[in-house]
């Protein structure tokens, strides 16, 4: 049985061959197809694929290398310094040569990458994976199995450089010999005309940062001078601006250092805890660009604040009376930050000294004001109590007379002691509603039109629109929103008339202004001393805080 199913395979193949020998005989006369009459893009499909080929296979050989020297007890080397420079010498192994704040160079054998940070990196001999250079220069003259890569430096590619991977230098310059050899893409990128190489921040890089300091006195970094200077000028013109608020934080940090470092710690330590928890809100999210402006600008008058107090300590014995200005003194304070700032390591100290201690002076002196304000308006909800409790120094008896007997015989109730609505000159003397206490109330109105405008417009388009109708509306028939009537709120007008539909609608359009520079028109009220926004002052209103037992609907 076995032989008779041997002989019959083999019949089968040959009849199989004859079969087939003319085809094999027309396949010969088939001319075969030139590499040239292929598409360009089908030939460099192919060359990408022979390169990843290539490229897979020395990933194979090199950890089939590494896995050898593992067996054999051989441990990894990687070459790493921190403030120096790292080399790897010719005919060594390697597995990385990384070098921080130094360059790293390689004659040997890398089995990964070199890599310098804030330093050149240089690569003579074959680099299994790539070489990467951080605000410093490239240069390869031997074979690199992935990438080059440059960030803030220029690229130099010898004759004997062969990458197969991609070339790429982000602002810096790519030069290469003509016998250099690239396999992939080659990537050069600008930043325009205006930026150049960027050169200047490589410098500031390398002058500044790397020994922790904003400024150095060095040309190359003169920019950074400018900057700085500009930057004292502007604190110059804050306390030429708002002398009377600079005042007020810089008697704070004055008489009260302790409480105003312990503020500081707490307003670093809860301000991004705050926005967090604003972010996790639908409503809260909207709000915190302005609330990160309000930080933004709160920690630059800040930085004003702390310069003025530092100069005040020199003007204060100078007898000069023009020196008495808080101008003069931030000026002076700002110049010996500016020498501070060029001291290794202490400049970028004091930089994150002055900035944070400012920020928590600023928030402090508000608290302050605000606990102020509201023992100031304490005495009126006294005199308004007492006022409705006048009418019980009537004695006992006659009360119950009174009560019990009218002219006319029928019985009369005691006097009630429900308060009277104020005037609007009485609710114009009542204290100015501050920043927070009215963020509040609007945050609680947007989420009231926020839910209404939901039902009607999924979409959300209509929000500021319906929130500014809302707005104008409780205006004009109330005097105060639904969030004013919890935070008891009331817009007045500064003339003591009541509040028409023509003041209610220039109020509620006023918004937009106020809002479209980033709330500019907002965080304005902070600084005035009549806690007027934007829109306050053009449509001639102020928003005061009424006595708990004052009706507002």
């Amino acid at each position: 049985m076995r032989r008779s199913f041997v002989c019959f395979f083999a019949i089968a193949v040959l009849a199989g061959l004859g079969g087939t020998q003319p085809a094999f005989a027309q396949e010969e006369t088939t001319p075969p197809v030139e590499l040239d009459d292929l598409p360009r893009s089908v030939e460099r499909e192919i060359e990408q694929a022979e390169r990843e080929i290539e490229r897979a296979q020395r990933a194979a050989e090199r950890a089939a290398d590494r896995a050898e020297r593992h067996m054999d007890g051989r441990n990894e080397r990687v070459i790493v310094n921190i403030g120096d420079n790292s080399s790897l010498p010719a005919g060594e192994y390697a597995d990385a040569v990384i070098a921080v704040l130094g360059s790293a160079s390689s004659a040997g054998e890398v089995g990964e990458a070199v890599v310098a940070i804030g330093g050149n990196a240089s690569a003579t001999g074959p680099v299994g994976e790539g070489v990467v250079a951080l605000f410093g220069n490239v240069y390869v003259d031997s074979e690199v199995g992935e990438d080059v890569v440059a960030v803030f430096g220029n690229v130099q590619l010898g004759p004997n450089a062969v990458v197969n991977g991609e070339t790429v230098s982000v602002g810096g310059a790519i030069t290469r010999d003509p016998a250099s050899k690239v396999h992939g893409g080659q990537q050069q990128i600008a930043f325009g005309k205006h930026f150049g190489d960027l050169k200047w921040l490589k410098a500031w890089f390398e002058q500044c940062l790397l020994y922790g300091r904003p400024l150095a006195f060095d040309q190359s970094v003169a920019w950074a001078w400018w900057l700085a200077a500009g930057f004292l000028g502007l604190y110059v013109l804050l306390a030429v601006m708002f002398d009377g608020a600079l005042q007020r934080c810089v008697t704070t940090l004055e008489e009260r250092p302790g409480e105003s470092v312990i503020a500081t710690i707490l307003s670093v330590l809860l301000s991004p805890i705050l926005i967090i928890v604003m972010l996790i809100t639908i409503i809260g999210a909207a709000l915190v660009p302005f609330l990160a402006l309000g930080m933004f600008c709160a920690a630059l008058f800040g930085k004003a604040v702390v310069l003025a107090t530092l100069g005040r300590r020199i003007t204060r014995f100078t007898g000069i009376g023009a020196f008495g200005h808080l101008a003069v003194a931030t000026l002076i304070g700002g110049l010996i930050v500016l020498l501070l700032y060029t001291v290794p390591v202490l400049g970028f100290i004091v930089s994150n000294i002055v900035g944070a201690l400012g920020f928590g002076v600023v928030i402090y002196t508000l608290l302050l004001a605000q606990r102020a304000r509201s023992a100031a308006a304490a005495p009126a909800v006294q005199t308004v109590a007492a006022s409705s409790a006048a009418p019980s120094a009537i004695p006992p008896d006659a009360t119950v007379a009174s009560a019990a007997v009218a002219g006319d015989g029928s019985t009369v109730p005691p006097p009630s002691a429900a308060p009277e609505n104020l005037s609007n000159i009485e609710l114009n003397s009542q204290p100015r509603a501050g920043f927070w206490i009215r963020m509040g109330a609007l945050a609680l109105d947007a989420l009231i039109v926020g839910i209404l405008v939901k039902w009607v417009d999924p979409s959300d388009e209509l929000f500021l629109v319906a929130l500014a109708g809302y707005g104008a509306l409780m205006w004009k028939l109330k005097g105060t929103t639904v969030g004013g009537i919890v935070c008891n709120l009331r817009v007045v007008r500064t003339d003591g008339r009541d509040i028409e539909w023509e003041t209610a609608i220039v109020r509620a359009l006023g918004c937009f202004l106020s809002l479209i520079p980033a709330g500019l028109g907002f965080i304005w009220m902070v600084f005035d001393n009549n806690r007027q926004t934007w829109h306050d002052k053009i449509a001639g209103t102020v928003v005061v805080r009424v006595p708990r037992n004052t009706p507002l609907v």
